[in-house]
């Protein structure tokens, strides 16, 4: 891998303006001898000879300053090898104290003055460049140690070494690198190189006892085509990187032009939520969890966006634009101040509202939660906060630190769409939940896959065991309400019974409903 870093000097210092002097004068220096040949020997042959022998003197003059010649060409030769190792030496020198101790890769400035040249040189010479997120590497130090973030990063540098020898390797921030590759412009070639480079990540390596697996999200752009500058370039790749950990993260993607027309739609939503928070333009829906005796327990929290001029816009797609940025942290307070607002209108035992795992990775977040709810005169046993199995939950994350600090208030936790991820049992183990809330998905199948209703009776047993409330999500049939009470659900949630519904209605049917558990 080519970890030397090209760095621009002083034209009147650099090796190719030093050795274009020297021809210059070495030519000159010639010309000059042999102009005075030339004169000594017209004057010589008036004083002193005869007109013929003007040839001589002439011929006998060139053979000097063909010595002269050649001693100048040698001289040039041995200048340029010492010119170019010194260069070479300065280089090698430049890169070794600007190079990550960790990696050996370029750090952030000097591998971008690197790029700012290829790039430049790109109408020639076209330039691949792919950037590589690593995923999950603050976990891997929370849950691990330093020391394990360490050989993460280590064993990354050391893949793509050996992936790509020939590329130019840079560090552009703590979980962030990139890689610049000359001469090539075939995005289905990059594609398959970032392919194989996360298949090798995936390879386990043994660290301290266990295996340590990587992955990472790969955002691909070529130049000229993508960008005729490092910025453009750069904002291109990091636009195909982005949309990968959209899509799941561990992934290749190569920017696309139709991604531009994507990113105007995402700062479109971020710029409209933005006011409609300010504006208060949004609503909160309410959909009712039903007990064992069909009486109302809680309701549970929903957004909605009624846009002016786009009409409705599912929380599923303004949501995860919140999400990247501090946007969902005012969508957040703005839907729990709502939430307590009504709560009192309601007159419901509880109400739940779901909280994204970046609003848990905030610090300070439980602190500012209860503040709220101090404010508003709610009592936290009235709040449910619901959390999907997407927030890591290690011993010391800040994620566990702000849901321990919830629920030592009195707001109770449940888990939403329990048994959607890859982590259901690890969750029940290193938290303390207080509901369970099985997926949708496992209840619409229970009753033509023996699997899934075996899962939702177990899930329910499991429950009764820890003392876990547990609510069956996604009710739409009476024998899907029918077997998941039978399966041990106490609890029950679905269109069957009611769909989530403005302020006004909810009151309206709560109101009617005697079956109302009383509220503390």
């Amino acid at each position: 891998m080519r970890y030397s870093v090209f760095m621009p000097i002083p034209s009147q210092t650099s090796p190719e303006f030093i050795l274009s002097k020297y021809r210059t004068m070495a030519l000159a220096g010639c010309m000059a001898a042999l102009a005075l040949v030339v004169v000594l020997g017209t004057a010589l042959e008036a004083a002193f000879f005869n007109r013929g022998s003007l040839v001589w003197l002439i011929a006998a003059g060139i053979l000097p300053c063909f010595v002269l010649l050649l001693v100048f060409w040698f001289g040039y030769r041995g200048l340029k090898r010492t010119l170019i190792e010194a260069e070479h030496q300065r280089r090698e020198h430049v890169a070794s104290i600007n190079r990550d101790a960790l990696t050996g890769a370029m750090t952030r400035g000097y591998f971008l003055a690197e790029l700012k040249t290829l790039v430049r040189r790109s109408t020639k010479t076209p330039l691949a460049f792919l950037q590589f997120d690593m995923d999950h590497l603050k976990s891997i130090n929370d849950g691990f140690g330093h020391a394990a973030g360490d050989a993460a990063l280590l064993r990354f540098a050391q893949v793509i070494a050996k992936a790509a020898p020939d590329a130019i390797f840079g560090r552009l921030g703590g979980d962030e690198f990139a890689i610049a590759i000359p001469g090539i412009d075939s995005k289905a070639a990059l594609i398959r190189l970032g392919q194989h480079i996360l298949a090798e990540l995936d390879n386990p390596v043994a660290h301290s006892g266990r295996d340590l697996r990587l992955s990472a999200t790969i955002g691909v752009a070529v130049a000229p085509e993508d960008g005729a500058t490092v910025d453009v370039l750069m904002s291109k790749a990091d636009l195909a990187l982005y949309k990968g950990k959209r899509s799941g993260r561990s992934k290749v993607v190569a920017f696309e032009a139709e991604m531009l027309a994507e990113e105007r739609h995402q700062r479109f939503i971020e710029r409209e939520l933005r006011t409609a928070i300010l504006l208060n333009e949004l609503q909160l829906h309410y959909q009712p969890v039903f007990g064992p005796r069909n009486e109302v327990v809680s309701v549970e929290a929903l957004v909605r966006w009624k846009h002016p001029v786009r009409g409705l816009i599912p929380p599923s797609e303004f949501v995860p634009i919140a999400e990247q940025g501090d946007l969902i942290d005012k969508l957040g307070e703005w839907v729990l101040r709502r939430a307590c607002r009504d709560l009192e209108h309601l007159g419901v035992p509880a109400v739940a509202v779901n909280v994204s795992a970046a609003e848990l990775r905030r610090e300070g977040y439980a602190a500012r939660f209860a503040k709220i709810l101090e404010v508003a005169g709610v009592s936290p046993d009235r709040l449910i906060v619901e959390v999907t199995e997407t927030a890591p939950l290690r011993a010391g994350d800040t994620e566990r630190v702000n849901l321990r600090a919830l629920r030592e208030t009195g707001i109770k936790i449940a888990i939403d769409d329990f048994g959607a991820g890859h982590a259901s049992l690890a969750y029940l183990r290193n938290f303390p939940f207080d509901a369970i809330k099985i997926d949708r998905t496992y209840i619409a199948n229970m009753l033509t896959s023996r699997v899934d209703a075996v899962i939702v009776q177990a899930i329910a047993r499991l429950a009764r065991v820890l003392d876990v409330e547990v609510v069956a999500e996604g009710i739409e049939t009476a024998e899907q309400r029918d077997a998941a009470r039978q399966a041990g659900c106490a609890a029950v949630q679905g269109y069957l019974l009611a769909r989530p519904m403005p302020l006004e209605q909810c009151v309206a049917i709560l109101s009617r409903d005697t079956h109302v558990a009383s509220a503390a």
